[in-house]
Order: C-alpha cells, then structure tokens, then sequence
C-alpha cells in the first residue's frame, strides 16, 4: 500500500458530546456533529451523499438506514471471533487477552450487521504479545495495529466492492 486514503470523508458523526474526533475533524474543515443514537446520527447522514459509513470508538449497536445496511464497517480490538460480542470492547478486551495468557492479539475491521462483531471480515492484523505486557500495553500495540488496519480496509472496500465482502462467506 502507498498509505494513501482514497476515501472521502464527508461529515463526521460523534455519540459522545466533546469526542476529541469533533474537534479533530473540525480542524481539516469537515462538517462535525454530536448524535445520541441511530435515530439521529441517520437524520444527518441524509444530508449527504455516503456509500460507507465507517464506526470508530462507537459502543453501541448501530442501526444504519436500510440503503446503508450492508454499508457500516466496524473496528474491534481482537482478533474476531476471539474476545468479541457484547460486554467486549476497550479495556475489557484487552484485560481478557492478558488474563488467558494469550500470545498474540490484534485487530479486525468488519462489516456490522445488527449483532456485535458478527459480519464479514475485512482486515485483520496481528500483534505479538510477551509475558510482560499488561491491558494497557497490549492496547497500545493494537491500537498501533488498527491504525494501519482501517486505512487498508477502506482501501480494499473501494477497490473491491461491499458486495465481494458479502458474498464470499
């Protein structure tokens, strides 16, 4: 990869009030907002012209309008179907991972359907683990993981279609 983006971004959508991604996305000039739920974060999607809806940091289950159905990507810090499904995210994975005594972990960005961590599989990228890593280093090195991981995902989205994702499982 020549660790290009060839997506757009055309707004940026928070659930949490003051997420340091508003600000961020502010900054490079993009149409930011603070939505609660689905209800409302769908009635500012419709405002623009989107063919993914990509999910970062959000905790809840999301319900995308029907044209978007097969279109929100997710990214979780393990790797599927390894320490995923609800009650999984943030800390909570990584102190899963350490107290199983894992020596691998890593990241995985999926297609979201209406059940946690459940759709296909895009990208996956695995980190090594040592004995003296604790919850926080691991999550460093996933984070670290996740952050070359949904560059690449996106990357293969648009040079493969939604559909191929779909399809091939």
């Amino acid at each position: 990869a020549d660790g290009r983006l060839r997506a757009r971004v055309a707004v940026v959508i928070a659930n949490v009030a003051g997420a340091r991604g508003l600000e961020k996305a502010a900054n490079y000039g993009y149409p930011a907002f603070h939505a609660v739920g689905s209800e409302e974060a769908n009635r500012i999607l419709a405002a623009y012209d989107i063919d993914l809806i990509v999910l970062a940091g959000y905790l809840k289950l999301y319900t995308p309008p029907e044209s978007l159905r097969r279109a929100v990507l997710n990214i979780h810090p393990s790797l599927i179907p390894s320490f995923c499904g609800a009650g999984f995210y943030g800390r909570h994975v990584h102190e899963a991972v350490k107290a199983r005594g894992c020596k691998v972990s890593g990241c995985t960005v999926h297609f979201a359907d209406e059940v946690y961590d459940q759709g296909p599989i895009v990208v996956q990228k695995c980190v090594p683990l040592d004995d003296e890593d604790t919850a926080d280093t691991i999550a460093a090195k996933v984070f670290a993981a996740e952050c070359e991981a949904y560059p690449e995902a996106l990357n293969l989205v648009d040079e493969k279609g939604i559909d191929f994702f779909w399809n091939r499982t």
